[in-house]
């Protein structure tokens, strides 16, 4: 499976390689083939630590800097991300080895970290950073090896099981005491393309790796040439870092190439099969296990009943024994009846079906590949550029909405829809990115990029929401097969487990526990700075959820209507995604088990933007619950003869 997910950039590959003119490449897509002595460029991309969640520029550390520091140009996703991709002084050539070169300063001359910078290196280190480089667009990862136990073999020799870390560690701790990774192995593996007789052999990077080391500055050796001597074995100490005084140290690498039988196109397996897929494959299963048998009791208990209910009420000659019972029937007359807040209700399903239309599209371009992980930030443009456009489509189906209930004030209708949820998510965004301006990190968003983000909601995304409302409200309302009465009906008292609160916690068992396992996948990719690009098995979870909660919400409306309370609009509403405040729970938990986070901006980002995702989470299953429920109703009174 892991492998077939990544079959749509290898296909274009193909493709782009077998045409000889006018060749067209998918961005992050196109290799770059390296003849011998080419240089290799290794930039830097920030600094991660999952203890803060706030990244940093790469120079915002003392590091050796190149003559002219330049910035590649990013797009939007990268720049939400924090990425600042920026040249480094490191000189690579290919399939060239070195086996210790100093960086910056000359070699009778160390560097000399001031008291400030040093206190700044060290406060790093203790929050475990992580630096981030690549070189021909992949990221460098330290391996790591463990060792298990081989049961088959007699005398249960111990094999390596090799996994990678992604990027490497800036520096470590022992004994209260600080030591930098002042040394750096690279450990660039090259495929080597095959070619004709009379021309030159040509190289395409596949794997970019690293082993950090520590080495002190006594113990390195140095000529005149900036070439160093690296220790031999164990006869070398760390190079500590104190924070209270000036510390000298060299900056060094080396550079090692080996050739590797993997593909280009195959070269990103590695990163994207760092999880396990087996462990995917078992919560798949269970989840269409569980949902479809819950779901097939459910239906086949409601449609029984519901064929009872209708053949009794379609008695003509028992008409009035009918009406003295209770049950659904009884309330036809105020099951339509109009709801409180007609325009909020149907500005935030406007939203709902905004944002359901986005994730669709998005999840599904994303399986088929088009969305690699080589194009940074490319998931995150497209999502937002896809939520601007889909706002035609949340416009019309609010102003439908708007319209069946009675609604009149459908420009006021449409700026409710346009500017209620983005309005929210904007101002928590706002807030919580003065105090990453605070921190100084490169998470916080450019005043121009939030400028551009603005015009892009107002000059996008609200004309076509007004566009879409236009059409939707002047379109034919829904047709309700009853007729509403002018006086409402007294509601009878409700048992308690008829309770609001009650209803959110049983509604959301079901499409929770569906989707618990991938959750945890996407939290450790976001949070944990993971690779997340099993995109097949998202889409599958996500088809779940959306039977899970049609179901569990029409079997909600259909027990609230027996109870002959036919306030259920909202309650539909907010019930349906009962399984947001599940996902808050976990989020919670999740951050007390998992995560290492004390201190209180950390803290104030991860519950902001969780905040956000459950409020997005909560739209999205509870306007998918509602319109299955809306579909439920109105089919079900349409069955039955009403007088």
């Amino acid at each position: 499976m892991a492998a077939a997910m990544v079959w749509w950039p290898r296909f274009l590959l193909l493709l782009c390689l077998t045409c000889k003119t006018s060749t067209f490449y998918v961005p992050g897509v196109a290799p770059i083939n390296f003849h011998q002595n080419d240089p290799v460029e290794i930039k830097a991309v920030k600094l991660t630590s999952s203890r803060t969640q706030l990244p940093y520029e790469y120079y915002s550390l003392p590091f050796c800097q190149p003559k002219k520091i330049t910035y590649k140009a990013e797009n939007l996703g990268e720049v939400l991300r924090g990425d600042r991709i920026v040249n480094t002084p490191f000189q690579v050539l290919m399939n060239s080895e070195k086996k210790c070169e100093v960086l910056c300063g000359q070699s009778s001359k160390p560097v000399t970290l001031t008291v400030e910078q040093s206190r700044l290196v060290a406060e790093r280190i203790t929050e475990d950073y992580y630096v981030h480089l690549i070189a021909d667009n992949l990221p460098v990862a330290t391996r790591l090896e463990l060792y298990s136990n081989n049961r088959e073999s007699d005398d249960k020799k111990k094999e390596k099981d090799v996994q990678f870390e992604h990027g490497y560690r800036l520096g470590f701790t022992d004994v209260n005491k600080i030591y930098l990774h002042n040394h750096l192995s690279f450990i660039l593996y090259y495929h080597r393309e095959d070619m004709e007789e009379d021309q030159e052999h040509t190289y395409r990077v596949v794997r970019f790796e690293v082993i950090p080391q520590s080495i002190r500055l006594e113990d390195l050796k140095t000529d005149e040439k900036s070439s160093c001597i690296l220790p031999e074995g164990t006869n070398s100490s760390p190079q500590e870092i104190d924070p209270t005084k000036e510390n000298q140290l060299y900056f060094t690498y080396s550079v090692h190439w080996e050739e590797s039988d993997i593909k280009w196109a195959s070269r990103w397996d590695t990163y994207l099969t760092m999880s396990d897929v087996q462990i995917h494959w078992f919560s798949i299963i269970n989840s269409v296990v569980v949902v479809f048998f819950l779901s097939g009791i459910l239906s086949m208990i409601i449609i029984r009943t519901l064929r009872k209910d209708i053949a009794n009420y379609n008695k003509e000659d028992d008409i009035e024994d009918t009406m003295e019972e209770s049950g659904w029937k009884l309330v036809h007359g105020d099951v339509f009846r109009p709801p409180q807040y007609p325009m909020i209700l149907s500005s935030l399903l406007g939203s709902g079906i905004q944002l359901f239309c986005m994730i669709l599209i998005v999840i599904f371009v994303a399986m088929l590949g088009m969305l690699s992980p080589s194009s940074r930030g490319a998931l995150m443009t497209t999502a937002c550029f896809l939520f601007m456009f889909m706002g035609v489509f949340g416009g019309f189906s609010a102003g439908r909405l708007y319209r069946t209930l009675k609604g009149h004030r459908w420009k006021k209708g449409a700026f409710c829809t346009a500017t209620l949820y983005p309005g929210v998510v904007f101002g928590i965004c706002f807030v919580l990115n003065c105090f990453i301006w605070g921190k100084h990190s490169s998470g916080a968003v450019p005043f121009p990029t939030m400028v551009a983000l603005l015009c892009m909601w107002f000059g996008i995304s609200l004309p076509l929401v007004y566009l879409g409302y236009y059409f939707g409200f002047r379109k034919q309302p829904y047709d309700n097969p009853v007729r509403t009465n002018q006086i409402p009906r007294q509601i009878p008292e409700q048992r308690w487990y008829m309770n609001r609160f009650v209803g959110i916690l049983m509604a959301g068992i079901l499409p929770f526990g569906a989707m618990f396992i991938e959750l945890f996948f996407i939290f450790s990719a976001i949070w944990e700075n993971q690779f997340y690009y099993l995109f097949g098995f998202l889409f599958l979870v996500f088809i779940i959820l959306v039977v899970s909660c049609s179901q569990i919400s029409i079997v909600m409306v259909y027990f609230q209507l027996c109870a002959e309370d036919y306030r259920w609009w909202w309650r539909n509403f907010l019930v349906s995604g009962g399984s947001a405040f599940y996902v808050l729970v976990y989020a919670i938990f999740y951050f007390v088990n998992k995560l290492d986070i004390v201190e209180f901006i950390p803290s104030l980002l991860y519950f902001g933007y969780t905040a956000l995702m459950v409020l997005s989470f909560w739209l999205l299953t509870g306007t998918i619950g509602f319109y299955a429920a809306y579909m439920f109703v109105r089919k079900i009174y349409a069955a039955v003869k009403i007088d």
